[in-house]
């Protein structure tokens, strides 16, 4: 009997390929589920429970919050990446990881196929292949929900067919939850006019009045909340729980998926969020110019490509390396003000701050130039388009 390694979910989909893979195509089928932060102790054993008793021949939870942060969540902070200004790829990241994950776990138990529950009209059906081809070329991929353009409906009349009993019914918002975001879907979602309701979002407003948190970065990193040290994927879980209490972070997405058709997700990212914004404004005092510039170039391709699932091409190492290299002097304080719905950014302190007032203070003194300095460089500033307007007699009516 060939072996197949699934990536599980606990879902209608995939609970349905196990059961398929099975019954249908005879794979002795392990299930694997890949956790970036999105659940507990009791709902990885309710899913380890059902993907048993559906059949499957060894069921695996694997933890990699940790190096999902290491090797992903750090750089997405380090370049500030919000894709089209908005969404901080909660789910996109994660499916490249998980797609990861399964291909390490299907070779180490010396699997012949891979699988996956995604459908034919997402983006989580590239990702996966992408992933699963270019490590694990000699692996055929196998999608049942995909390849037999299979409804809700009619997924559950096989698994009821088959025996499976359990209840199936949709609830009327798709959670996905991680470390980096949770994303809500519903029919408000499908169209282009409907806000989504409160009620659709995960976290409720719990908290009043306005709370004051610090943020410690050292290269980049956070590092400490509230002058607590811990380890980063801990402070964003703690800044996470801060956060949603005030219902900061959500927000709708727009933009084009990798099948060229435009589409719209809700999601909650309180804490990816606020993060990156007290990020970049500490980067706003403590790097150069042209640094930000080319960061905000570079940052917005790398999210670009790995929203794309084009995680594993070389140049986003050689981005990578870069944006590493840019978080040398990002270390310092930054203190946000959380309030319901919204936050602010109140300051920083760092001892890389530009903003050193010994050399000048914007608008009111200057302390390393004298005037008739300040009148020469503007002069010569203005040389170019001076020449160009003379010689071209251009007039500015």
């Amino acid at each position: 009997m060939k072996t197949i390694v699934l990536a599980y979910s606990g879902g209608l989909d995939t609970s349905y390929c196990l059961t398929y893979l099975q019954k249908e195509l005879h794979y002795e089928v392990h299930t694997v589920l890949v956790n970036t932060g999105g659940f507990d102790a009791a709902e990885l054993e309710a899913i380890q429970e059902r993907a048993l008793a559906l059949g499957s021949a060894k069921h695996t939870n694997l933890d990699i919050v940790d190096h999902y942060y290491e090797k992903a969540i750090k750089y997405l902070v380090y370049g500030n990446v919000l894709k089209n200004n908005t969404y901080p790829l909660s789910v996109s990241a994660e499916r490249v990881f998980q797609a990861i994950e399964t291909v390490k776990y299907a070779k180490s138990i010396g699997a012949s196929a891979l699988a996956h529950g995604s459908t034919g009209a997402g983006n989580d059906q590239i990702r996966f292949d992408l992933i699963f081809q270019t490590i694990a070329p000699e692996m055929e991929i196998v999608t049942p929900i995909r390849d037999l353009k299979l409804s809700r409906q009619e997924e559950m009349q096989y698994l009821q067919n088959n025996g499976v009993e359990y209840s199936w019914e949709k609830a009327q918002y798709s959670i996905n939850k991680g470390i980096w975001g949770t994303s809500v879907g519903g029919k408000e979602t499908l169209v282009s006019n409907l806000p989504l309701p409160d009620a659709a979002y995960p976290s409720q407003l719990q908290k009043e009045g306005t709370e004051k948190v610090t943020l410690q970065f050292e290269k980049g990193e956070l590092t400490a909340i509230n002058g607590v040290s811990d380890k980063p994927t801990a402070n964003i879980t703690k800044l996470e729980k801060l956060a949603s209490a005030y219902a900061i972070g959500r927000d709708i997405h727009v933009g084009d998926t990798i099948i060229g058709i435009k589409g719209r997700v809700g999601f909650e990212a309180a804490a990816p969020i606020i993060i990156i914004k007290a990020h970049h404004l500490l980067e706003k005092h403590v790097l150069g110019k042209w640094q930000q510039y080319w960061k905000e170039q570079l940052g917005n391709w790398y999210g670009m490509l790995f929203h794309e699932g084009q995680f594993l091409d070389p140049v986003m190492r050689n981005i990578e390396s870069f944006l590493e290299d840019t978080q040398k002097t990002v270390t310092g304080t930054v203190t946000v003000s959380l309030k319901p719905y919204h936050f602010s950014l109140d300051g920083i302190t760092s001892a890389h701050d530009l903003m050193n007032s010994g050399f000048g203070q914007y608008g009111e003194t200057n302390n390393a130039w004298s005037a008739e300095d300040a009148k020469g460089f503007i002069k010569i500033l203005g040389n170019a388009q001076a020449i160009y307007s003379h010689v071209n007699d251009i007039s500015y009516d």
